[in-house]
């Protein structure tokens, strides 16, 4: 599938709520198209000594409800057209979550298992230096993604006070999120993503009579978000059936330990070769008969093709954009909710929220503030989208989209367009 797809696909879910809704045709306009596009093309030493050119985006999608904010990813699949997708969604999820932030992306083109970690410290200060002032800790704040971590914001971090006057340097610590602890990080970021969406799937079990307790899920990804999810939904009894990453699938009908799985996983790079499960290939696993399905890899992993294989009551997304619009109309017609990734998984942005404040206002709050703070705020989003469905007779990404896209409208109204 082509990556262009992934941008139609916000756009077509953009249109339709705006329809449904009824946007005021001047705001439509305004937010079908991205604020800003930076790319850079930058030249890096590599260990050997060569010089190897790469190219690297940002997309500043809407700003009008603060400073933009969004992660970084280093993937080979990174182009203009996923960035914009990406960003796009951000605005979305800040509006959602009630968060005073804009929407941006970014990432380079690249596959970082390529490159030795002094390379990768390189390549990502040497980004930082190109995209210079587009970034900046009150106009747009950098977050981990796919393949980037703690340690690459703490490279940008360093990277971007090397290049602020001396007596500016301590007031600019916020212009990344998802930093070390020691380094003005908050507690609660690594988990944060998985901790939101289950607070998502026990509010929604709590509305359907729903019971946890014995409930078989299977979660597509056991990267940060996958394998925090399926650790935070062990306590409520959950039954963790079969997980699928890039390096395979695997089943065990009695259960899989999330929190051997996630050590099993530190310790070889993935899913494969798990000794508890059996090895199972990707239709098997996509087929594999559960209460809900947690996708919580790439991009368009629910299509015409594999939506029809899925045996699942609820979608839980947890990755953005797993489902592609053919693959959404698939499963509302065959009655299987999904619940959408721009509610589901905007724990991220709001914990990287508070890390801001935590920063801005020199404080460092401890894990049950985090926690308490951002089950409030997950708890008001699902509430808003829950009461959107009801209110518009619709599913519940369109209704996400509408409650985002009101607080927009909203906020251009009583602004104005300048001049």
């Amino acid at each position: 599938m082509s990556k262009t797809n992934v941008y139609e696909n916000v756009k077509t879910q953009f249109e339709r709520a705006a329809d449904l809704m009824q946007l005021d045709p001047e705001i439509r306009r305004i937010l079908s198209t991205t604020a800003n596009e930076i790319v850079v093309h930058f030249p890096v030493v590599m260990d050997d000594g060569h010089v190897q050119m790469f190219t690297g985006y940002r997309v500043q999608h809407n700003g009008v409800l603060g400073p933009y904010k969004g992660g970084l990813r280093f993937h080979p699949a990174v182009d203009i057209d996923e960035v914009r997708a990406l960003a796009t969604w951000m605005t979305w999820k800040c509006a959602i979550a009630g968060l005073p932030y804009g929407g941006a992306k970014g990432g380079i083109q690249m596959n970082p298992i390529q490159y030795s970690q002094k390379e990768l410290e390189r390549i990502t200060r040497r980004f930082t230096f190109a995209l210079g002032s587009n970034i900046g800790p009150e106009y747009d704040i950098p977050a981990p993604d796919v393949n980037t971590n703690a340690q690459v914001m703490a490279w940008i971090l360093d990277t971007y006070l090397s290049m602020m006057p001396p007596l500016e340097r301590n007031r600019c610590v916020h212009v990344v999120t998802g930093k070390p602890i020691e380094s003005g990080g908050s507690l609660g970021r690594d988990k944060a993503t998985g901790q939101g969406l289950v607070y998502i799937v026990v509010a929604w079990a709590a509305d359907h009579d729903f019971p946890l307790a014995g409930a078989r899920y299977i979660v597509q990804g056991f990267g940060n978000v996958g394998s925090w999810s399926a650790r935070l939904l062990k306590p409520y009894g959950a039954v963790l059936a079969a997980v699928e990453d890039h390096t395979g699938a695997i089943l065990c009908s009695d259960g899989i330990d999330p929190d051997d799985l996630a050590a099993y996983v530190r310790a070889h790079g993935g899913v494969a070769g798990y000794p508890r499960a059996t090895a199972i290939d990707h239709h098997t696993f996509l087929s594999t008969e559960a209460d809900f399905f947690v996708p919580a890899a790439l991009e368009n992993q629910i299509t015409a093709e594999t939506a029809p294989w899925l045996r699942v009551r609820l979608v839980v997304e947890g990755a953005n954009g797993p489902t592609d619009i053919e693959g959404d109309r698939i499963l509302q017609e065959r009655g299987i909710t999904v619940l959408p990734d721009v509610l589901c998984n905007a724990g991220g942005v709001t914990v990287s929220y508070f890390e801001w404040l935590q920063n801005k206002r020199s404080e460092f709050w401890d894990l049950d503030e985090v926690d308490g703070k951002l089950y409030k705020k997950m708890l008001s989003a699902y509430r808003k989208v829950r009461d959107a469905v009801k209110e518009y007779d619709t599913d519940w990404r369109t209704a996400a989209y509408i409650v985002a896209l009101r607080r927009l409208e909203k906020v251009y109204k009583e602004r104005g367009i300048f001049p």
